[in-house]
């Protein structure tokens, strides 16, 4: 399964930063991911419209739906292998002109 991790820039924070746990989660999985580095400052626009809030880190499965919980409970459910298990929301749709 190929997922995007839509993070912060700054891949350099380790420790208990709530991007590095996740990542981390995804690596010791062995998921197959892509870093998406978002804005760290600023009103994270795409964030919020996939999202409907302003934090990282997130999720976007291959078919455009996202995954979004507290860090810590993103990295749990991944580290015990049911990413695809995760609730999702959908894309949101284009608004008819």
């Amino acid at each position: 399964m190929a997922v995007k991790l839509h993070r912060c820039k700054n891949l350099w924070v380790k420790g208990p930063h709530p991007c590095w746990k996740v990542q981390k989660a995804l690596d010791e999985q062995g998921v197959n991911y892509e870093v998406v580095k978002e804005k760290y400052l600023g009103t994270r626009e795409e964030t919020v419209r996939r999202t409907g809030q302003k934090r990282f880190p997130w999720v976007e499965f291959e078919d455009g739906s996202v995954y979004r919980e507290e860090s810590k409970d993103m990295a749990q459910r991944i580290g015990e292998g049911k990413l695809t298990e995760a609730p999702r929301s959908q894309p949101p749709t284009a608004s008819a002109a």
